[in-house]
């Protein structure tokens, strides 16, 4: 197995190499959740989690000179987008081509903004920058999804396991990193309508994120007076949305559509009635490392490297016979890349060949999924999450 190294724990080495995929079928995702580099993302984010519980979005603070550089970062991110606007495409409802341009220029920036941050070996940029970069949605397919929120969660555990990070940033890498990233999105999202990549938005907690939703109800734990049904009066959203994320989630939501939060997020809806947050947020942990660690559509997409390595045959028996099984018969990626193994659904069950319009296209549009032919179609295999 990897090197058992906690994520907080820098890594020493000089060998650093472009993260790749290594994810083509079932053995190998299984081979993912037995290694140590699934162990350290999970606790990475449990820690994470664990660090903002009762502290408030307003309580942030500037960061440490640590975390500073990385906010500046997702600022020249935001000026890049800001200096490339979406071009005329008023006849498509899906993603704006000039994403594609914007996608470029972030790449193009990225070694002189990796530069900035204290600490980070010049050697491990190029090893990096790849989850960077990857963390803004997918250029070919104009399209934003949990596989992207991942890949942001990876930058974030590599420049803490490469030392640029301490525990006692581990708050505001939430509350300030990674909500700034959030708004970042939000901006990218409502230009480029960017499309949910894949089908699963109405059966999910969101078009695009899920993390905000985890580590939000994290924020919430401990509240002495807020439940989890309170995201259905408007007068607390109104007041408390600035300071938890779980409920800003849910103004953003219903800011940019409309019909009851039943019809467009049932599963919101239905976490609504579990008593406490402390079961939602234990329930969001389980989801995420069933629905996204443990579901081969979005982690036929993840990336191996040196930080965060995938085991080999040689350290991992169970997978060097269930290769030697498969011989022959892995699945081939479509022409998107993509792998589809049959009978594997779930969540994100859906990650290709079926365009979904962007929801701000559709909210600018005027067309709401209750009028006329909805955005989203009912399908088989669907099941519930339980949070109680």
């Amino acid at each position: 197995m990897a090197a058992e190294a906690g994520p907080q724990q820098p890594v020493a080495s000089t060998s650093h190499i472009p993260p790749t995929r290594y994810i083509l079928s079932k053995a190998h995702l299984a081979a993912f959740q037995r290694s140590q580099t699934h162990q350290d993302i999970v606790d990475f984010i449990e820690e994470l989690n664990e660090g903002i519980i009762g502290k408030k979005l307003s309580e942030a603070g500037e960061g440490s000179e640590r975390t500073k550089p990385i906010i500046g970062i997702l600022e020249s991110v935001l000026e890049i987008a800001k200096s490339t606007p979406p071009v005329d495409n008023k006849l498509s409802r899906f993603g704006n081509p000039a994403f594609k341009t914007f996608y470029d220029k972030v790449g193009d920036a990225s070694s002189e903004l990796h530069s900035r941050i204290i600490g980070l070996p010049a050697e491990a940029i190029p090893e990096v920058e790849v989850y960077f970069k990857e963390s803004w949605g997918n250029k070919q397919r104009v399209d934003y999804g949990s596989g992207m929120e991942f890949n942001f969660l990876c930058w974030l555990l590599c420049l803490t396991k490469l030392g640029v990070f301490t525990k006692d940033d581990y708050p505001f890498l939430v509350l300030g990193v990674f909500w700034r990233y959030i708004e970042v999105m939000r901006y990218l999202q409502s230009t480029y309508w960017l499309e949910p990549a894949g089908s699963h938005g109405v059966w999910g907690l969101d078009d695009y994120h899920f993390l905000p939703f985890l580590w939000g109800s994290g924020q919430l734990k401990d509240h002495k007076y807020l439940r989890p049904k309170a995201i259905h009066d408007p007068e607390i959203l109104e007041a408390f949305s600035k300071d938890y994320m779980y409920l800003s989630c849910i103004s953003f939501i219903n800011s940019i559509k409309t019909a009851s939060l039943r019809w467009h997020s049932p599963m919101l809806d239905d976490i609504s009635a579990v008593k406490t947050w402390s079961k939602v947020n234990e329930g969001m942990q389980k989801m995420y490392k069933a629905e996204v660690l443990g579901k081969l559509p979005v982690m036929q997409h993840a990336l191996f490297g040196n930080l965060l390595p995938f085991p080999t045959p040689e350290q991992d028996p169970e997978l060097k016979r269930a290769l030697e099984e498969e011989e022959g018969d892995l699945p081939q990626p479509d022409s998107h890349g993509h792998i589809h193994v049959k009978g594997e659904t779930g969540w994100s069950m859906d990650c290709c060949g079926i365009p979904v319009p962007s929801a701000f296209a559709a909210a600018q549009d005027g067309a709401t999924p209750h009028g006329g032919t909805p955005t989203f179609t009912a399908r088989s295999g669907i099941k519930p999450i339980p949070f109680d």
